[in-house]
């Protein structure tokens, strides 16, 4: 198929659809399927390739942006990986940071003062049949050091000194109440973090 060029931007009233749920685009070679590239040499200000808003004004749900691999194919991802969303973030020579750089940033806040409902800034879940057997190595949370230059990250956790309600006193302390344990692995080996509801 001939690649169709504009020259300006191009608008739509209702919308852009490529395929359909019955009628997919179907292909038979690793493409992708989409592709933006840009490039800016903006001194100030905020460049963004894409930029989705979606504001809802009655009682529907939603979200700004859905996406969702599916896999059907058996042994998918042979010396690959499928991922829901893959988003990366690079600092490359001679490129250097002055404010902050991340590879995800998730942001929950708004103006209502009682907004109700359960709030978070990242939730995790699960969707899987009642029948599903996973490996032991699953996990709601993985973290890999991946790349050449291992070991760069020295930290799990970076909790900044702002969201007092996370953070705790230091010096000795002995838990108490109902003890409980989260089980995690690290390097294969299963490890156990205390979580106790009261600390004295």
């Amino acid at each position: 198929m001939a690649a169709t060029h504009f020259s300006g931007p191009v608008v739509s009233d209702n919308g852009f659809i490529s395929g359909t749920a019955t009628s997919p685009i179907a292909v038979t070679t690793a493409q992708n399927i989409n592709a933006a590239y840009g490039t800016t040499s903006a001194t100030s200000g905020d460049t963004r390739l894409v930029y989705d808003k979606l504001t809802f004004t009655s009682t529907g749900s939603g979200e700004t942006l859905r996406a969702f691999s599916v896999v059907t194919g058996v042994g998918a991802a042979t010396a690959g990986t499928i991922n829901g969303a893959h988003i990366s973030a690079e600092i490359n020579t001679p490129g250097t940071i002055s404010g902050a750089a991340n590879a995800l940033r998730a942001t929950i806040g708004g103006t209502s003062t009682t907004p109700g409902g359960t709030l978070a800034a990242l939730q995790l879940d699960t969707n899987f049949a009642s029948g599903v057997t996973l490996a032991a190595s699953s996990a709601f949370v993985r973290v890999s050091d991946s790349g050449a230059g291992t070991g760069k990250v020295q930290n799990l956790f970076n909790i900044e000194a702002g969201p007092a309600a996370t953070i705790v006193s230091s010096g000795a302390a002995t838990p108490g109440g109902t003890i409980k344990k989260i089980q995690i692995q690290i390097g294969g080996v299963t490890y156990f973090v205390l979580a106790a509801t009261t600390w004295s």
